[in-house]
């Protein structure tokens, strides 16, 4: 299987992604890395760079992060969601996961 193809970016968080990689100097790089969570047992950092191996691609931005993480992102969707009082990447993975009503927190299941 490539391993740029298991982490799915929607088209608002590809833009969101571009914006703040080419704000933090690293036009088209963004690094994701999962710490540990305070709601949930894995929460979403996401910082300008090319930190690691390349996770995922989506309309003009790389999302490079630990080779050792990608088995935790793999089936998951990232997206964006902006509103009146603020806006935060999200990670969806249906059954997969239990999410944070935060949206960037989860936990695997099974």
């Amino acid at each position: 299987m490539d391993p740029t193809s298991g982490l799915r970016i929607t088209p608002r968080a590809a833009a969101e992604l571009c914006r703040q990689a080419a704000r933090g100097g690293y036009p088209g790089s963004m690094a994701i890395e999962l710490v540990a969570g305070s709601c949930e047992a894995w929460a979403l950092q996401l910082k300008a760079g090319s930190e690691g191996k390349a996770l995922a691609r989506s309309d003009g931005i790389t999302l490079y992060g630990p080779a050792d993480q990608f088995h935790l992102l793999n089936g998951l969707q990232l997206d964006f969601q902006c509103s009146l009082s603020g806006g935060g990447f999200l990670l969806r993975g249906g059954e997969r996961i239990r999410s944070c009503p935060c949206g960037a927190a989860f936990t695997p299941r099974g």
